[in-house]
């Protein structure tokens, strides 16, 4: 999804008085600049002052309700956005930006009726062919998804977002025109660092598929240089907040009540581009399991179990968390950075199993170069610190497997892909589920997926990646150096 810029720090600004107020129109427009720079909390107040003093305009209504939306208050997000409709129904802005809520929410299909009404009344609405993109690539509808990418590119030639998610589909098309349009000079004239990090990493895409992997190498290291002038690694906080949260674990007091009547929660666990989202895709087959996806939320259940005192059973504060329905026995939770939290789950939630994915160390630090996160994951554009960060997180569940070794299951992707047969069933055993054909096929499954692997899960599985880091061995010598010098990975062949 299109997303927000970044809010700027700002002085506390003078709205005129109430009495005051002459010219209205030239107050809007300073807000709505303000706005469009990025200073949303100064043009905040100014929505608030004119709304709390009964100014009924649908621009005012449209912005605010934009900015209520970043900040999580998506009911009040809501009611002003529809206001903004009411005023003037034909503002195709309100209706982009109740898509826009709704998809934060994760309310796909009622985003979809939006945007196409926002693209009906502006047919030439780049952004919102886009986002429609991002919707049917999330549910699975590729060829729409490619689609509406190709008509935000007709509408806007240099919306580098869409270059970006095309490069990642599959196209009938020999030559498309927006390849040729990807690779023309023009293209980088007049860029900030985000539209020419969206470029290399698009270009990069392009030569991967057809072979070039020299080319693509320079590409994916133009992008992530540059993504790492806009955000630092922080690799380092993120190993020194495993080793707080290992003592953490060892000071914890095991639950070990008995909790028949509550749902199992599986936690998968490890780092990004493990093959997590095909394991959910798996065991979210189980008509009786909902899938969480990537959701914080057992981070959140243990702050607000510390700022408690202590006085509420952490177990008890993550299932209210969890909404779970009458016809769900089983949760899946896929925030990859659990594992840092595996001693505390283990000790802490009755009924909890912990999947453990990992993956030839040099495919997945690969993987993750390639990816170009949104948000987050910044470590991922260092191939030093993917390679520390790779250790760290398998030293740590090396500890956590012995301590816990009925509680967590080791999956490998490598042997996943390779024999899928017997490993999915392997799993579904040690769930203690019973078997159905139904788990061979993941790819059936229509839940949404909203990963950088939308695009994948959505074909059988099968072994491509597997091996891949060797089509950029010179790209990768510092992540081996780094792996190399542990004595468990000196199988790999270089």
């Amino acid at each position: 999804m299109k997303g927000f810029g970044e809010e700027n720090k700002s002085k506390k600004i003078k709205i005129p008085k109430k009495a005051k107020i002459v010219n209205i129109n030239q107050l809007i427009k300073k807000a709505l600049s303000l706005q469009s720079q990025g200073r949303k909390l100064e043009a905040s107040k100014y929505y608030e002052y004119f709304i709390t003093n009964g100014i009924r305009d649908y621009r005012v209504f449209s912005n605010y309700g934009i900015f209520l939306n970043e900040i999580g208050k998506y009911s009040e997000s809501e009611l002003n956005l529809k206001k903004a409709i009411s005023l003037n129904p034909k503002y195709a802005n309100a209706y982009y930006n109740l898509g826009v809520l709704f998809i934060s929410q994760g309310k796909l299909e009622k985003a979809e009726l939006e945007l196409k009404k926002a693209i009906k009344l502006k047919s030439d609405f780049a952004i919102a062919h886009y986002n429609l993109g991002y919707i049917m690539q999330d549910l699975g509808r590729l060829k729409e998804a490619y689609s509406y990418n190709q008509k935000a590119l007709e509408v806007d030639p240099h919306f580098t977002d869409a270059y970006l998610s095309l490069s990642k589909m599959n196209s009938k098309d020999t030559i498309p025109k927006w390849h040729n349009q990807l690779f023309s000079e023009n293209l980088l004239k007049n860029k900030n660092n985000r539209e020419l990090v969206n470029i290399f990493f698009a270009r990069s895409n392009i030569f991967h598929k057809e072979g070039k992997y020299q080319e693509s190498s320079e590409n994916l290291i133009n992008a992530n240089n540059i993504k790492l002038k806009i955000n630092k690694s922080e690799a380092n906080l993120l190993i020194d907040k495993t080793k707080k949260l290992k003592i953490s674990s060892d000071n914890y007091e095991r639950n070990n009540k008995e909790f028949e009547n509550y749902p199992m929660s599986i936690f998968i666990v490890g780092l990004p581009r493990c093959g997590s989202t095909l394991v959910e895709s798996i065991i979210s087959l189980n008509s009786s399991v909902k899938d969480l996806g990537e959701v914080n939320i057992f981070e959140e259940a243990y702050r607000e179990y510390k700022e408690s005192n202590k006085k509420t059973k952490l177990s008890e504060i993550y299932w209210q968390k969890l909404a779970i329905t009458k016809n769900k026995n089983f949760t899946t939770n896929k925030w990859l950075f659990n594992y840092q939290y595996a001693g505390i789950i283990a000790k802490g939630i009755p009924n909890a199993k912990i999947i453990h994915c990992f993956r030839n160390p040099l495919d997945n630090i690969l993987s993750m170069y390639r990816a170009h996160f949104a948000t987050g994951n910044n470590f991922s554009s260092s191939l030093v610190d993917s390679a520390a960060v790779y250790y760290d997180q398998d030293e740590i569940m090396k500890i956590y497997k012995k301590e816990f070794k009925e509680l967590i299951y080791e999956l490998n992707y490598d042997e996943l892909v390779t024999n899928p047969s017997e490993e999915i069933k392997l799993l579904i055993r040690w769930l203690g589920w019973e078997w159905n054909d139904l788990y061979l096929s993941p790819h059936l499954n229509n839940r949404k997926v909203s990963t950088r692997s939308n695009v994948q899960v959505r074909s059988p599985i099968n072994r491509k990646s597997l091996g891949g880091w060797k089509n950029y061995k010179e790209m990768l010598r510092p992540a081996m150096e780094i792996i190399t010098q542990k004595d468990k990975y000196k199988y790999l062949k270089y």
